[in-house]
């Protein structure tokens, strides 16, 4: 019975990993076909019906292409760093709360948070083993951005944990089956999704891999399979970053179309930001994370705090 339960786990996992590929792929698509909308043009529409077999042509491509690697770079960790990135963030997604128990952890939050931190290890190291100034300067700006929004991350989940006193995905669906979180933290939900963005590194954060400036950052000695895997990392993170936001604040039934529905609205909006918003400077990205979001995200912590303790206090009496 035990191995079945182990079995029944493996299965459940593999499913999710493959439904995440997929959906990767298609957000892909629509990311391509929405930024052509936006600059009045067509997107992707040769291959197959609508272009709708271009993101698997795509992936044949890179995948069957030579892979190059600089002489003078760190050959394993520069090989195995996207392989451990893409690895990460399919782990992070066995925090997806399915409601017969197979893979929901009864402390889920942490586990985020333990998956997202190390997520910066292999952009550091990706960065550093291509033996590449502008690799090295893109891995910089991304480790100094993600520990910057990690912190306001970590407060609005705490603000959360207090609010329902457990680490667990599921109690958060439990909570919000009668109103969503968003009505009584609007300005949390803002800032949960710009750091979101900050930590995808997508526009107008896109820092790491500013182009302008860098080259392509931290990827830009990666060519083919390696490339591939670390594009396939970056929109996991995005699907997975969109239905943790879902989960927050805007109520989730897993059973519902209307749940998946929201989630590719939020996934959406991170590409219409990008058609739409020019690349932030520097120095004002960190400013607007020390200096706006770490202090709004700390007085909403205070105020769950007190509003939980007035809670007791009331119930008691």
């Amino acid at each position: 019975m035990v191995l079945w339960d182990y079995f029944l786990s493996y299965i459940s996992g593999l499913l999710v990993i493959i439904c995440v590929m997929i959906g990767v792929a298609f957000l892909t698509l629509l990311e391509r076909k929405v930024l052509g909308y936006i600059q009045i043009r067509k997107g992707p529409n040769k291959v197959g019906f609508w272009g709708i077999p271009q993101p698997f042509c795509d992936a044949i491509k890179l995948f069957t292409k030579e892979q190059t690697y600089p002489v003078m770079s760190n050959y394993l960790m520069y090989y195995f760093s996207p392989i451990i990135s893409l690895f990460l963030v399919l782990v992070t997604w066995m925090v997806f709360p399915m409601e017969w128990g197979l893979w929901s952890m009864n402390l889920g939050v942490l586990f985020f948070l333990c998956c997202l931190s190390l997520g910066v290890y292999t952009v550091m190291i990706a960065g550093w083993s291509s033996n590449s100034n502008y690799a090295l300067l893109g891995g910089l700006r991304a480790v100094a951005q993600t520990i910057s929004y990690e912190v306001s991350l970590a407060l609005i989940l705490m603000s959360f944990i207090l609010l329902i006193s457990s680490f667990s995905l599921l109690e958060l669906m439990k909570y919000q089956s009668m109103v969503w979180f968003i009505y009584i933290s609007f300005p949390l939900g803002m800032i949960w999704f710009v750091s979101c963005l900050a930590e995808t590194n997508r526009t107008p954060f896109d820092f790491a891999e500013g182009e302008s400036e860098l080259v392509s950052g931290f990827n830009v000695e990666y060519s083919s399979g390696g490339f591939a895997l670390i594009f396939l990392a970056e929109y996991a993170s995005i699907l997975f970053m969109s239905m943790l936001f879902v989960l927050l604040f805007l109520g989730a039934d897993l059973f519902s179309l209307f749940f998946f529905v929201k989630l590719t609205m939020v996934s959406f909006i991170f590409i219409w930001v990008r058609g739409t918003l020019p690349r932030y400077r520097y120095d004002m990205l960190m400013y607007l994370a020390w200096k706006s979001f770490l202090p709004l995200s700390l007085n909403y912590l205070l105020f769950f705090l007190g509003l939980k303790i007035f809670i007791l206090i009331f119930c008691i009496y």
